[in-house]
């Protein structure tokens, strides 16, 4: 009867450090997290700007082969203009040796063709050339588009660079800490709380009483359970928000919230 009493006085004992040393880990995992509040969004802008500086060197890219394909193009159509030309220059020297209507009906023909070929090709010449100069616009208008970014991100980079340089030092402090206390808490209960962290607006997985409420969401908590959080046998969750809570004595803090 005795080992029984002792075993359950054990239990409960364990209980009461298991919250506590989770609700310790909580302290640390939100000093963490306010660290990361003093950055700000600046991680978030600087891999935006990091995107979008890709993007507008793609698309740059992709500019410039579109230019050289059309500078290809348009020197296919130059070819094809002196080609034309020099067979209506034959042509025409035929014209002068012609036996009959039927052959100068066919050269005339050919000269028409020929000529009809080099405006086709000059309007195509006009066309790449409106497409270029378009494109190149573009390029001028992405390049400078690409300098405002630049300079924006180096701007965002040093300043994230200057808070973490005054904040890392005092992070990792913390984290080792939370690494501690971590290898301190039964690994189903760590998995449960990292759970609850996860899908919490505020990061909050263990939560204080506070005034007769849940901590986190702030929702009434029945006498009976109050009595049985105080106590500390079991690891009682909010009905609510599902969070565990903690009594505020056992977190070491008063109902006030004051340490």
């Amino acid at each position: 009867m005795a080992t029984r009493k002792k075993t359950a006085e054990q239990q409960e004992v364990a209980v009461e450090e298991k919250l506590k040393m989770l609700y310790k880990l909580q302290s640390y995992l939100s000093e963490i997290d306010r660290i990361k509040t003093l950055r700000g969004e600046l991680p978030l802008e600087v891999a935006d700007l990091d995107d979008e500086i890709a993007g507008l060197n793609t698309r740059i890219h992709n500019f410039e082969l579109e230019i050289q394909s059309l500078k290809e193009a348009t020197t296919q159509q130059q070819k094809k203009i002196a080609e034309s030309k020099a067979k209506i220059e034959k042509y025409n020297n035929q014209l002068d040796n012609v036996r009959n209507s039927k052959e100068y009906d066919h050269l005339s023909k050919e000269i028409e063709f020929e000529t009809l070929e080099i405006e086709l090709a000059e309007k195509h010449i006009r066309e790449y050339a409106e497409l270029i100069k378009n494109t190149e616009e573009q390029i001028a208008a992405a390049k400078e588009q690409l300098k405002e970014k630049s300079i924006d991100l180096e701007q965002k980079k040093k300043e994230l660079d200057d808070i973490v340089s005054e904040t890392k030092a005092q992070e990792e402090k913390i984290r080792e800490k939370a690494k501690k206390a971590e290898a301190g808490v039964d690994p189903r209960l760590l998995a449960a709380f990292k759970r609850i962290r996860k899908n919490a607006r505020n990061g909050l997985g263990i939560v204080p009483i506070q005034r007769g409420a849940c901590g986190g969401c702030f929702n009434k908590i029945p006498p009976q359970k109050q009595m049985d959080i105080k106590l500390g046998k079991k690891i009682i969750v909010c009905e609510y928000c599902g969070r565990i809570m903690i009594d505020p004595e056992m977190a070491g803090i008063e109902e006030n919230g004051k340490n």
